[in-house]
């Protein structure tokens, strides 16, 4: 059920049935949740085949991403956790550990707090609780853009966004413009109405009920969530534990997301052994 290619235009009117999703490996499940404008490649190509050596890791696309339908609704963070729950037990896995990105982190949560049976442990990256004003104003923008049928500029935006200040300072014109075409030839179409999600989302009266074992990354150089905003996702949460990554970026390039997939299997040995 593996697919990168471009998703379909097709509408569904809900997020149900079988999404797109990426199923490999066997043992314990690891249940993805992937970010706005993402998708499990995007979001955890790094560390999949590592990470399905001895796990079974089930990546739900949303709609609008992979090759799942984009829907004809506006996206609501129940509907994701169901879908995202329902691939999970329709795989044959009744528990599972939820890794949530960015949006997939609030997603998480909603799980945990929807689902309690289901989820053993949490690992949160880059997430936030609600919008901080920062946030809330690229998924504006994003949103804008997309109702103007500009998707480069979204596309510029994104990378500007998902890029520290260092990484943007060492680079040209020339290869900013060859990240932007890049990222506009994979921008799936649900990336406004995720975004849009991005912008509604607010857990934190939930934060306090998570009852699993919770690792939480924060990305000290993020340009798209306030490391502000991903500290106050783990303060709410109690007994979390948060590991920050030094000078990292919203989505994180190999040497940090070697670092996290240390920490996170470090973290799966003292959960699972429990």
């Amino acid at each position: 059920m593996t697919t990168d290619t471009t998703p379909s235009s097709t509408l569904s009117s809900t997020p149900s049935g079988t999404p797109d999703t990426v199923l490999r490996g066997s043992g314990p499940a690891l249940l993805l949740a992937h970010g706005a404008g993402g998708g499990i490649a995007g979001n955890y190509g790094l560390v999949l085949d590592d990470l399905a050596r001895d796990h079974t890791v089930i990546g739900p696309h949303y709609p609008g991403s992979g090759t799942t339908p984009p829907s004809a609704v506006p996206l609501e963070l129940d509907g994701l956790a169901d879908l995202l729950v329902a691939t999970a037990t329709g795989a044959g896995h009744e528990r599972f550990t939820v890794i949530g990105e960015s949006l997939g982190s609030a997603v998480a949560v909603r799980v945990a707090t929807r689902h309690p049976e289901r989820v053993s442990a949490l690992v949160l990256t880059v997430g936030f609780a609600t919008a901080d004003p920062l946030l809330a104003t690229a998924a504006e923008l994003m949103v804008a853009l997309d109702r103007a049928g500009d998707r480069h500029a979204m596309a510029r935006f994104a990378v500007a966004g998902c890029l520290t200040d260092a990484q943007l300072a060492r680079l040209t014109s020339e290869e900013f413009d060859a990240l932007t075409t890049a990222a506009e030839a994979g921008m799936p179409p649900g990336t406004a109405a995720q975004f849009a999600l991005a912008a509604r989302v607010d857990v934190r009266a939930e934060l306090a009920g998570v009852a699993v074992p919770v690792l939480a990354f924060v990305a000290t150089a993020d340009r798209l969530v306030l490391p502000a905003s991903q500290r106050a996702l783990a303060a709410g949460i109690p007994g979390a534990r948060l590991v920050e990554l030094p000078g990292a970026a919203h989505v994180l390039g190999e040497p940090d997301r070697a670092a996290w997939l240390g920490h996170v299997r470090d973290f799966l040995a003292q959960t699972e052994a429990r």
